[in-house]
């Protein structure tokens, strides 16, 4: 007996050749067949769409020596394995009228020397951790909020820094000028597989936020580059920019990317609820959220990837700089949300951007999580005032320290960090830590133009 996912006698399983038979009735001409990078650029190989059973059963094979952070160019044979389960129609394509349509697959990426998957692979990190979640007895669900702004384009198609609206929080027409692009948008989320649970604008102007329903981890990873790639793309057919840039304008709110975290036992329950506990939190929540708070500087280089990200994380601007919990107010790393019925006991870190890769971001997270729970961390007492009125003895008081305030210290940080140095692996770490300190090397010898507009003439 098998199952979807049985190959019988080599050949295809049942669910990739649902695919295939998806792949005629849909007159699909191309697929995508889409990796990420441990940058978490979202890479592709198009492939003519009668290739699609060869990819099944014997893969794609690229040069991953052309990747960042993947191979040395004397190892440098990768093969995609696409994953079925993750097939979805673009719809701008179809709704481009082209002749055919195109179709993407996510897929994981095996190191052809050993038949391996390989372990620069951001989606086999994340693997990786909920498998050390599984042998803990526990199924991660993640629901990340990711914000974006729309900017207009200049006269040759290039991106601006020029809202097309004036709204604010939650405002309508005539202020918010993007509710058009924004139902087309989640029009080609839902096309895709998306529930979407609301979309609304956000602080900023020019900035939204669409929100769609939690999954567990690894599909929420894959959605989040999904849901990069369709706002990018939808957009950009309204001649706007979409960018995830965490602080494209400065003095106003940034983009974040709110994490909501819990974990189900094998039996389906919500391990992260106690009604008999003040905050409907068990234990094991606790101890999570402990592990997070105590590894957050190093996380911080994971989840905050970009000399910009640290733009954001400054206090004023409704970003969490302090390392603190809280069931009140959103000035803490960590907050636990309303949940209206057990199953939505959750924690949500705020910390998070949307320039960071998800899977590394996802598996940085539960690592420090999990390692809370095994060690029997102690979760400190909520913080109930709003932290950003603290003076610096207060937060000494409360025992509140803070993130990072650039690249460079948080990758300090992460060189440090055992646990979630584990989490990326060695490979990961080793070519992430290398790449985010050119990256900030650069930024620290770069002249800025705020310099030259506040030095040049003074001096």
């Amino acid at each position: 007996m098998t199952d979807g996912h049985t190959k019988p006698d080599g050949g295809l399983s049942a669910v990739e050749q649902d695919v295939i038979d998806e792949i005629d009735e849909k007159g699909i001409d191309f697929l995508r067949l889409q990796f990420t990078d441990i940058l978490g650029t979202v890479k592709n190989v198009s492939v003519p769409a009668t290739q699609a059973e060869k990819a099944f059963t014997e893969g794609i094979y690229f040069d991953g020596s052309s990747i960042d952070g993947f191979v040395r160019i004397q190892e440098s044979d990768m093969r995609l394995k696409p994953d079925p389960e993750t097939f979805a129609v673009l719809p701008w394509r179809t709704r481009e009228g082209d002749e055919g349509g195109a179709a993407r697959l996510i897929c994981d990426v095996i190191n052809t020397s050993t038949g391996e998957p390989f372990e620069g692979d951001p989606r086999r990190v994340l693997k990786d951790a909920l498998e050390r979640a599984a042998d803990m007895g526990y199924e991660v669900n993640a629901a990340p909020e990711p914000e974006f702004f729309l900017f207009e384009e200049d006269e040759d198609g290039r991106a601006t820094t020029k809202t097309n609206d004036a709204g604010g929080y939650f405002d309508l027409a005539p202020k918010d000028l993007a509710q058009d692009v924004r139902r087309d948008i989640i029009y080609g989320l839902e096309d895709m597989g998306f529930e979407i649970e609301a979309s609304h604008h956000e602080v900023a102007e020019g900035q939204h936020e669409i929100n769609f329903e939690y999954d567990d981890a690894l599909t929420t990873a894959d959605n989040v580059g999904t849901f990069r790639t369709v706002v990018r793309a939808i957009a950009a057919q309204h001649d706007l920019h979409a960018t995830f840039m965490p602080k494209p304008i400065p003095k106003i709110n940034g983009s974040g990317m709110h994490t909501h975290i819990s974990l189900f036992t094998e039996d389906g329950e919500n391990a992260f609820h106690d009604g008999d506990d003040e905050f409907d939190l068990s234990e094991e929540a606790k101890q999570f959220t402990a592990g997070i708070l105590e590894h957050a500087p190093a996380i911080a280089a994971v989840t905050n990837p970009t000399v910009n990200s640290y733009k954001r994380l400054v206090p004023g601007y409704e970003a969490p700089v302090y390392v603190a919990w809280s069931d009140r107010n959103r000035s803490a790393l960590i907050r636990k949300p309303a949940a209206r019925v057990p199953a939505a006991s959750r924690i949500e870190a705020r910390f998070p951007d949307p320039s960071c890769n998800p899977y590394l971001a996802f598996a940085a997270l539960i690592h420090a999580g999990l390692d809370g729970i095994e060690e029997g961390m102690e979760c400190p007492d909520p913080v109930r005032e709003n932290i950003y009125e603290f003076d610096e003895a207060k937060r000494e008081e409360h025992g509140i320290g803070t993130l990072p305030s650039n690249l460079g210290e948080a990758v300090d940080a992460l060189e440090t960090d055992e646990v979630v140095q584990d989490a990326l692996g060695e490979h990961v770490t080793e070519k992430f830590i290398q790449a985010k300190t050119e990256e900030y090397d650069e930024f620290r010898i770069d002249v800025s133009q705020w310099e030259l507009d506040r030095y040049l003439e003074k001096f």
